[in-house]
Protein backbone atom coordinates (compact mmCIF):
# COMPACT_ATOMS: atom_id res chain seq x y z
CA UNK A 1 0.00 0.00 0.00
CA UNK A 2 1.27 3.74 -0.48
CA UNK A 3 1.39 6.11 1.99
CA UNK A 4 -1.89 6.97 4.59
CA UNK A 5 -0.50 10.94 5.10
CA UNK A 6 -4.19 12.06 3.72
CA UNK A 7 -5.02 10.59 7.71
CA UNK A 8 -3.03 13.16 9.20
CA UNK A 9 -5.40 16.06 8.14
CA UNK A 10 -9.31 15.92 6.75
CA UNK A 11 -9.44 14.76 2.93
CA UNK A 12 -11.10 17.01 1.33
CA UNK A 13 -13.42 14.14 -0.56
CA UNK A 14 -15.20 12.88 2.71
CA UNK A 15 -18.87 12.69 1.95
CA UNK A 16 -21.24 14.82 4.01
CA UNK A 17 -22.58 13.04 7.14
CA UNK A 18 -26.43 11.50 6.99
CA UNK A 19 -28.56 12.51 9.58
CA UNK A 20 -29.55 8.80 10.30
CA UNK A 21 -25.77 7.72 11.14
CA UNK A 22 -24.54 6.37 14.07
CA UNK A 23 -24.50 9.29 16.88
CA UNK A 24 -20.62 9.41 17.43
CA UNK A 25 -19.82 7.60 14.12
CA UNK A 26 -16.37 9.58 12.89
CA UNK A 27 -16.19 10.49 9.55
CA UNK A 28 -15.48 7.78 6.50
CA UNK A 29 -12.04 5.94 7.50
CA UNK A 30 -9.79 5.53 4.54
CA UNK A 31 -9.63 2.97 2.40
CA UNK A 32 -7.14 1.52 -0.30
CA UNK A 33 -7.00 -1.83 -2.18
CA UNK A 34 -4.02 -4.18 -3.90
CA UNK A 35 -4.70 -6.23 -6.19
CA UNK A 36 -3.32 -9.14 -7.94
CA UNK A 37 -3.74 -10.47 -11.66
CA UNK A 38 -2.28 -12.95 -13.84
CA UNK A 39 -0.71 -12.33 -16.84
CA UNK A 40 -1.94 -14.36 -19.92
CA UNK A 41 -1.22 -15.36 -23.59
CA UNK A 42 -4.37 -15.08 -25.27
CA UNK A 43 -3.68 -17.42 -28.13
CA UNK A 44 -2.79 -20.13 -25.98
CA UNK A 45 -4.83 -18.40 -22.43
CA UNK A 46 -2.13 -20.30 -20.46
CA UNK A 47 0.28 -17.49 -17.87
CA UNK A 48 2.70 -16.03 -19.03
CA UNK A 49 6.26 -15.18 -16.84
CA UNK A 50 6.61 -11.65 -17.77
CA UNK A 51 5.75 -9.71 -15.02
CA UNK A 52 8.55 -7.67 -13.91
CA UNK A 53 8.18 -6.40 -17.52
CA UNK A 54 4.70 -5.71 -17.39
CA UNK A 55 5.23 -3.52 -13.96
CA UNK A 56 8.19 -1.67 -15.91
CA UNK A 57 5.71 -0.69 -18.32
CA UNK A 58 2.91 0.14 -16.26
CA UNK A 59 5.42 1.85 -13.79
CA UNK A 60 5.60 5.08 -16.04
CA UNK A 61 2.37 5.61 -15.89
CA UNK A 62 1.66 4.41 -12.34
CA UNK A 63 3.99 5.13 -10.47
CA UNK A 64 4.32 3.54 -6.58
CA UNK A 65 0.63 2.28 -7.94
CA UNK A 66 2.33 -1.00 -9.39
CA UNK A 67 4.47 -3.77 -8.32
CA UNK A 68 6.01 -7.25 -8.95
CA UNK A 69 5.01 -10.64 -7.20
CA UNK A 70 6.71 -13.72 -6.19
CA UNK A 71 6.14 -14.51 -9.36
CA UNK A 72 6.79 -13.48 -12.84
CA UNK A 73 3.41 -14.30 -13.68
CA UNK A 74 1.90 -11.97 -11.52
CA UNK A 75 2.00 -8.41 -11.61
CA UNK A 76 0.12 -5.82 -8.61
CA UNK A 77 -2.05 -3.01 -9.20
CA UNK A 78 -2.42 -0.58 -6.23
CA UNK A 79 -4.86 2.67 -4.98
CA UNK A 80 -4.18 5.33 -2.98
CA UNK A 81 -6.01 5.54 0.24
CA UNK A 82 -9.38 7.45 -0.46
CA UNK A 83 -12.57 8.56 2.00
CA UNK A 84 -14.80 8.56 -0.95
CA UNK A 85 -15.16 4.87 -2.52
CA UNK A 86 -16.14 6.83 -5.58
CA UNK A 87 -12.90 8.22 -6.15
CA UNK A 88 -11.15 5.10 -5.48
CA UNK A 89 -13.45 2.98 -7.55
CA UNK A 90 -12.23 5.36 -10.28
CA UNK A 91 -8.59 5.06 -9.64
CA UNK A 92 -9.09 1.36 -8.96
CA UNK A 93 -10.92 0.73 -13.05
CA UNK A 94 -8.11 3.25 -14.23
CA UNK A 95 -5.13 1.18 -12.45
CA UNK A 96 -6.36 -1.80 -14.19
CA UNK A 97 -6.88 0.04 -17.79
CA UNK A 98 -3.21 1.10 -17.89
CA UNK A 99 -2.12 -2.37 -16.45
CA UNK A 100 -3.77 -3.95 -19.56
CA UNK A 101 -2.58 -1.34 -21.54
CA UNK A 102 1.00 -2.29 -20.44
CA UNK A 103 0.60 -5.99 -21.27
CA UNK A 104 -0.87 -5.72 -24.42
CA UNK A 105 2.59 -3.94 -25.13
CA UNK A 106 4.16 -7.53 -24.70
CA UNK A 107 0.94 -9.06 -26.25
CA UNK A 108 -0.55 -10.57 -23.18
CA UNK A 109 -3.68 -9.68 -21.34
CA UNK A 110 -4.17 -9.36 -17.76
CA UNK A 111 -6.78 -11.45 -15.52
CA UNK A 112 -8.44 -11.50 -12.46
CA UNK A 113 -9.11 -14.28 -10.52
CA UNK A 114 -7.67 -15.98 -7.89
CA UNK A 115 -5.94 -19.04 -9.09
CA UNK A 116 -4.11 -19.77 -12.69
CA UNK A 117 -7.06 -21.40 -14.47
CA UNK A 118 -4.59 -23.35 -17.18
CA UNK A 119 -1.18 -23.64 -18.10
CA UNK A 120 0.78 -23.22 -14.55
CA UNK A 121 4.32 -24.56 -14.73
CA UNK A 122 6.13 -25.59 -11.90
CA UNK A 123 8.24 -25.11 -10.01
CA UNK A 124 6.83 -21.73 -10.46
CA UNK A 125 9.39 -18.96 -12.39
CA UNK A 126 10.43 -16.56 -9.31
CA UNK A 127 10.46 -12.99 -9.78
CA UNK A 128 14.39 -11.67 -9.19
CA UNK A 129 14.79 -10.18 -5.51
CA UNK A 130 16.31 -11.20 -2.30
CA UNK A 131 13.23 -11.10 -0.41
CA UNK A 132 11.87 -13.53 -2.69
CA UNK A 133 14.67 -15.60 -2.99
CA UNK A 134 14.53 -15.75 1.25
CA UNK A 135 11.09 -17.13 0.86
CA UNK A 136 12.19 -19.59 -1.77
CA UNK A 137 15.08 -21.37 0.62
CA UNK A 138 12.51 -20.66 3.30
CA UNK A 139 9.73 -22.46 1.97
CA UNK A 140 10.54 -24.09 -1.39
CA UNK A 141 8.09 -25.82 -2.91
CA UNK A 142 5.19 -23.38 -1.19
CA UNK A 143 5.83 -21.08 -2.99
CA UNK A 144 5.33 -22.81 -5.94
CA UNK A 145 1.12 -22.33 -4.99
CA UNK A 146 2.14 -18.65 -4.59
CA UNK A 147 0.78 -17.71 -8.27
CA UNK A 148 -2.43 -17.35 -6.44
CA UNK A 149 -3.90 -13.89 -6.77
CA UNK A 150 -5.44 -11.92 -3.77
CA UNK A 151 -7.07 -8.91 -3.25
CA UNK A 152 -5.95 -7.01 0.24
CA UNK A 153 -8.29 -3.71 1.72
CA UNK A 154 -6.61 -1.47 4.05
CA UNK A 155 -8.93 0.35 6.37
CA UNK A 156 -7.05 3.45 8.20
CA UNK A 157 -6.70 2.01 12.08
CA UNK A 158 -4.15 4.19 13.63
CA UNK A 159 -3.93 2.92 17.07
CA UNK A 160 -2.47 -0.64 17.42
CA UNK A 161 -4.85 -0.90 20.31
CA UNK A 162 -7.71 -0.49 18.45
CA UNK A 163 -6.18 -2.43 15.37
CA UNK A 164 -5.87 -5.38 17.67
CA UNK A 165 -9.62 -4.80 18.70
CA UNK A 166 -10.44 -4.60 15.25
CA UNK A 167 -8.85 -7.92 14.05
CA UNK A 168 -11.12 -9.47 16.84
CA UNK A 169 -13.83 -8.38 16.30
CA UNK A 170 -13.80 -9.51 12.49
CA UNK A 171 -12.65 -12.63 12.58
CA UNK A 172 -16.44 -14.36 13.04
CA UNK A 173 -16.72 -12.56 9.49
CA UNK A 174 -14.06 -14.24 7.37
CA UNK A 175 -16.18 -17.30 6.53
CA UNK A 176 -18.74 -14.60 5.08
CA UNK A 177 -15.97 -12.17 3.16
CA UNK A 178 -14.23 -15.74 1.72
CA UNK A 179 -17.86 -16.80 0.42
CA UNK A 180 -18.09 -13.65 -1.13
CA UNK A 181 -14.94 -13.06 -2.64
CA UNK A 182 -14.55 -16.84 -4.30
CA UNK A 183 -13.15 -16.38 -7.36
CA UNK A 184 -10.65 -19.22 -7.64
CA UNK A 185 -12.53 -22.79 -8.70
CA UNK A 186 -10.03 -23.62 -11.31
CA UNK A 187 -6.66 -24.41 -10.84
CA UNK A 188 -3.63 -25.31 -13.46
CA UNK A 189 -6.58 -27.18 -16.15
CA UNK A 190 -9.24 -28.41 -13.38
CA UNK A 191 -12.37 -28.04 -11.64
CA UNK A 192 -11.12 -28.17 -7.93
CA UNK A 193 -14.58 -28.39 -6.51
CA UNK A 194 -13.98 -25.30 -4.84
CA UNK A 195 -15.26 -22.03 -5.07
CA UNK A 196 -12.18 -20.45 -3.58
CA UNK A 197 -8.87 -23.40 -3.89
CA UNK A 198 -6.65 -19.62 -3.18
CA UNK A 199 -8.12 -19.61 0.48
CA UNK A 200 -7.84 -23.60 0.60
CA UNK A 201 -3.53 -23.27 -1.02
CA UNK A 202 -3.28 -20.23 1.32
CA UNK A 203 -3.63 -22.49 4.64
CA UNK A 204 -0.59 -24.83 4.22
CA UNK A 205 1.51 -22.18 5.28
CA UNK A 206 2.73 -21.95 8.62
CA UNK A 207 1.12 -18.37 9.12
CA UNK A 208 -1.77 -18.45 7.55
CA UNK A 209 -6.06 -18.21 7.76
CA UNK A 210 -8.06 -16.63 10.55
CA UNK A 211 -5.63 -15.10 13.17
CA UNK A 212 -5.48 -15.67 16.71
CA UNK A 213 -7.54 -14.07 19.27
CA UNK A 214 -5.22 -11.22 20.80
CA UNK A 215 -5.58 -10.44 24.72
CA UNK A 216 -3.57 -6.71 23.74
CA UNK A 217 -1.17 -5.10 21.32
CA UNK A 218 1.99 -6.76 23.64
CA UNK A 219 0.49 -10.09 22.78
CA UNK A 220 0.17 -9.77 19.37
CA UNK A 221 3.87 -8.51 19.42
CA UNK A 222 5.36 -11.01 21.18
CA UNK A 223 3.57 -14.06 19.06
CA UNK A 224 4.91 -12.08 16.31
CA UNK A 225 8.55 -12.03 18.06
CA UNK A 226 8.57 -16.22 18.69
CA UNK A 227 7.09 -16.88 15.19
CA UNK A 228 10.51 -15.10 13.41
CA UNK A 229 12.65 -15.98 16.18
CA UNK A 230 11.66 -19.68 15.40
CA UNK A 231 11.25 -19.14 11.33
CA UNK A 232 7.88 -19.40 11.06
CA UNK A 233 8.00 -16.13 8.85
CA UNK A 234 11.11 -13.66 7.92
CA UNK A 235 9.48 -10.74 9.37
CA UNK A 236 6.40 -9.11 9.77
CA UNK A 237 5.66 -8.92 5.89
CA UNK A 238 5.30 -12.50 6.23
CA UNK A 239 2.36 -13.12 8.16
CA UNK A 240 -0.18 -14.37 5.95
CA UNK A 241 -2.95 -13.84 8.42
CA UNK A 242 -6.59 -12.90 7.00
CA UNK A 243 -6.50 -9.95 8.93
CA UNK A 244 -3.37 -8.38 9.95
CA UNK A 245 -2.21 -4.74 11.51
CA UNK A 246 -0.38 -3.57 8.33
CA UNK A 247 3.95 -3.35 9.02
CA UNK A 248 3.85 -0.50 7.51
CA UNK A 249 0.99 1.75 7.50
CA UNK A 250 -1.31 2.89 9.99
CA UNK A 251 -4.09 0.52 8.80
CA UNK A 252 -5.81 -2.89 9.39
CA UNK A 253 -5.31 -4.70 6.27
CA UNK A 254 -7.79 -7.93 5.48
CA UNK A 255 -6.57 -10.21 3.06
CA UNK A 256 -9.36 -13.02 3.10
CA UNK A 257 -10.18 -12.32 -0.51
CA UNK A 258 -9.82 -13.76 -4.15
CA UNK A 259 -8.95 -11.38 -6.79
CA UNK A 260 -12.21 -9.55 -7.96
CA UNK A 261 -13.36 -10.81 -11.30
CA UNK A 262 -14.92 -7.10 -12.04
CA UNK A 263 -14.08 -3.93 -10.48
CA UNK A 264 -17.61 -4.21 -9.24
CA UNK A 265 -16.80 -7.35 -7.57
CA UNK A 266 -13.66 -5.59 -5.51
CA UNK A 267 -15.55 -2.27 -4.90
CA UNK A 268 -18.27 -3.84 -3.03
CA UNK A 269 -15.46 -5.92 -1.10
CA UNK A 270 -14.19 -3.02 0.05
CA UNK A 271 -17.37 -0.93 1.00
CA UNK A 272 -18.32 -3.92 2.98
CA UNK A 273 -14.57 -4.32 4.80
CA UNK A 274 -14.40 -0.59 5.51
CA UNK A 275 -18.14 -0.90 7.24
CA UNK A 276 -17.04 -4.00 9.12
CA UNK A 277 -14.24 -1.92 10.60
CA UNK A 278 -15.99 0.99 11.18
CA UNK A 279 -18.64 -1.41 13.12
CA UNK A 280 -16.10 -2.51 15.37
CA UNK A 281 -14.62 0.70 16.20
CA UNK A 282 -18.02 1.59 17.55
CA UNK A 283 -18.58 -1.60 19.56
CA UNK A 284 -15.21 -0.88 21.10
CA UNK A 285 -15.83 2.43 21.82
CA UNK A 286 -18.97 1.83 23.92
CA UNK A 287 -17.17 -1.21 25.54
CA UNK A 288 -18.74 -4.27 23.27
CA UNK A 289 -17.10 -7.67 24.21
CA UNK A 290 -15.91 -9.20 20.94
CA UNK A 291 -17.36 -12.51 19.84
CA UNK A 292 -14.40 -15.66 20.42
CA UNK A 293 -15.66 -18.44 18.49
CA UNK A 294 -13.15 -21.35 18.67
CA UNK A 295 -10.71 -21.98 16.59
CA UNK A 296 -11.42 -25.14 15.14
CA UNK A 297 -14.87 -23.91 14.33
CA UNK A 298 -13.81 -20.97 12.71
CA UNK A 299 -11.43 -22.93 10.88
CA UNK A 300 -14.17 -25.47 9.41
CA UNK A 301 -16.54 -22.78 8.73
CA UNK A 302 -13.74 -20.41 6.68
CA UNK A 303 -13.09 -24.18 5.05
CA UNK A 304 -16.66 -24.49 4.32
CA UNK A 305 -17.04 -21.07 2.78
CA UNK A 306 -14.11 -21.99 0.36
CA UNK A 307 -15.47 -24.63 -0.73
CA UNK A 308 -19.48 -23.79 -1.30
CA UNK A 309 -18.85 -20.30 -1.94
CA UNK A 310 -22.26 -18.38 -2.22
CA UNK A 311 -24.14 -21.59 -3.16
CA UNK A 312 -24.17 -23.68 -0.03
CA UNK A 313 -24.86 -23.23 3.59
CA UNK A 314 -22.55 -21.69 5.74
CA UNK A 315 -21.43 -22.75 9.15
CA UNK A 316 -21.84 -19.90 11.28
CA UNK A 317 -18.97 -19.34 13.60
CA UNK A 318 -20.76 -18.20 16.73
CA UNK A 319 -24.29 -20.22 16.77
CA UNK A 320 -22.82 -23.21 15.33
CA UNK A 321 -25.55 -24.17 13.20
CA UNK A 322 -25.67 -24.38 9.07
CA UNK A 323 -27.42 -21.64 7.34
CA UNK A 324 -28.01 -20.83 3.76
CA UNK A 325 -24.77 -18.87 2.67
CA UNK A 326 -26.77 -15.85 1.40
CA UNK A 327 -28.85 -15.48 4.35
CA UNK A 328 -25.16 -15.00 5.91
CA UNK A 329 -24.59 -12.18 3.33
CA UNK A 330 -27.93 -10.63 4.42
CA UNK A 331 -27.21 -10.73 8.73
CA UNK A 332 -24.13 -9.60 7.77
CA UNK A 333 -25.32 -6.95 5.65
CA UNK A 334 -28.04 -5.84 8.29
CA UNK A 335 -25.39 -5.53 11.19
CA UNK A 336 -23.15 -3.26 8.94
CA UNK A 337 -25.73 -0.63 7.61
CA UNK A 338 -25.88 2.16 9.61
CA UNK A 339 -21.99 2.06 8.66
CA UNK A 340 -22.22 2.09 5.29
CA UNK A 341 -25.24 4.40 5.31
CA UNK A 342 -22.74 6.50 6.71
CA UNK A 343 -20.24 5.87 4.53
CA UNK A 344 -22.81 6.86 1.47
CA UNK A 345 -22.50 3.50 0.39
CA UNK A 346 -25.77 2.08 1.27
CA UNK A 347 -26.87 1.96 -1.89
CA UNK A 348 -24.00 1.09 -3.70
CA UNK A 349 -23.57 -2.38 -1.82
CA UNK A 350 -27.25 -3.50 -1.80
CA UNK A 351 -27.12 -2.90 -5.95
CA UNK A 352 -23.81 -5.07 -5.99
CA UNK A 353 -25.17 -8.29 -3.48
CA UNK A 354 -28.32 -8.29 -5.42
CA UNK A 355 -26.03 -8.81 -8.69
CA UNK A 356 -23.91 -11.14 -6.99
CA UNK A 357 -27.52 -12.61 -5.75
CA UNK A 358 -28.73 -13.40 -9.36
CA UNK A 359 -25.59 -13.73 -11.51
CA UNK A 360 -23.43 -15.82 -9.17
CA UNK A 361 -19.96 -15.17 -7.66
CA UNK A 362 -17.12 -14.89 -9.35
CA UNK A 363 -16.35 -18.43 -9.24
CA UNK A 364 -20.05 -19.21 -10.45
CA UNK A 365 -19.47 -17.14 -13.25
CA UNK A 366 -16.25 -18.56 -14.41
CA UNK A 367 -18.20 -22.16 -14.07
CA UNK A 368 -20.74 -20.65 -16.33
CA UNK A 369 -18.35 -19.83 -18.81
CA UNK A 370 -17.10 -23.00 -19.43
CA UNK A 371 -20.41 -25.21 -19.55
CA UNK A 372 -20.86 -23.23 -22.77
CA UNK A 373 -18.57 -25.52 -24.68
CA UNK A 374 -17.17 -27.42 -22.04
CA UNK A 375 -13.74 -25.29 -23.04
CA UNK A 376 -11.53 -23.63 -20.25
CA UNK A 377 -10.47 -21.27 -22.74
CA UNK A 378 -13.42 -19.85 -22.78
CA UNK A 379 -13.34 -19.58 -18.77
CA UNK A 380 -10.23 -17.47 -19.54
CA UNK A 381 -11.50 -15.18 -22.40
CA UNK A 382 -14.65 -14.57 -19.87
CA UNK A 383 -11.98 -13.61 -17.08
CA UNK A 384 -9.81 -11.51 -18.93
CA UNK A 385 -12.89 -9.49 -20.76
CA UNK A 386 -14.44 -9.13 -16.45
CA UNK A 387 -11.31 -7.58 -15.76
CA UNK A 388 -10.92 -4.65 -17.91
CA UNK A 389 -13.61 -4.20 -20.47
CA UNK A 390 -10.69 -2.07 -22.69
CA UNK A 391 -9.03 -5.60 -23.27
CA UNK A 392 -9.08 -7.43 -26.68
CA UNK A 393 -9.76 -10.83 -26.70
Amino acid sequence: MTSQSQQQSPPDDVPAARPDALEGMSAPLTVGVEEEFLLIDPVSRAVSPQGPQVAAAAASELGHRVGTELTRYQVEGRTDPHTCLSKAAEELRATRTALARAAAGRGLRIASSGSPIIGLVTPVPITPGTRYAESLSLFRALDDEQSACACHVHVGVADPHEAIEVSNRLRPWLPTLTALAANSPYWDGRDTGYASWRTTTWGRWPVAGPPPYFDSPAHFQDLVEELIRTGAVMDRGGLYWDIRPSHHQPTVEVRVADAGLTPEDTILLAAVIRALVATALEAIRTGEPAPRPAPEILRAACWRAARDGLTGHALDPISRQLVPQTAQVESMLRALAPALRHNGDLDLVRTHWDRLRTQGSGADRQRAAYRHHSSLHDVVDHVIEATCTSQTT
